[in-house]
């Protein structure tokens, strides 16, 4: 079935195609049911889970840019997941420079690509 890796707090399953999805039965482990959290990600309407940050909920949609270098504007994904990197900056409800990969998901948050280093309001 594909590559099998923990996201913080969170299991996926790489699929054949290259898509993740979450995985919901395991021989193992047990996933309890979470509330499902609506946020709108570049304008769309998206959902994550109760405990999920927002890079991990954008990873399990599938999301594998989440910002671009300030100077080359090359590609950005999920990496570090624990905050040193950098790469998972966002603009979360207007602030600029957010690190996605530690903050929890809040119901109606408004998360955007940042390009370059981020404009402060």
């Amino acid at each position: 079935m594909g590559l099998f890796y923990e996201s913080v707090l969170c299991y996926h399953v790489r699929s054949e195609s290259g898509g993740i999805m979450r995985i919901e039965k395991h021989p193992i482990l047990e996933f309890k049911q979470r509330e499902k959290i609506y946020f709108t990600f570049d304008g769309k309407e998206v959902f994550g889970y109760a405990g999920d940050t927002i890079a991990s909920a954008l990873d399990a949609l599938g999301v594998k840019v989440v910002s671009r270098s300030p100077i080359h504007d090359r590609a950005r994904g999920f990496y570090c997941a624990i905050g040193n990197c950098g790469s998972c900056h966002m603009v979360v409800n207007g602030v600029p420079n957010v690190k996605t990969c530690i903050t929890r998901l809040e119901p109606g948050m408004n998360v955007n690509t940042q390009k370059g280093k981020g404009q402060i309001r």
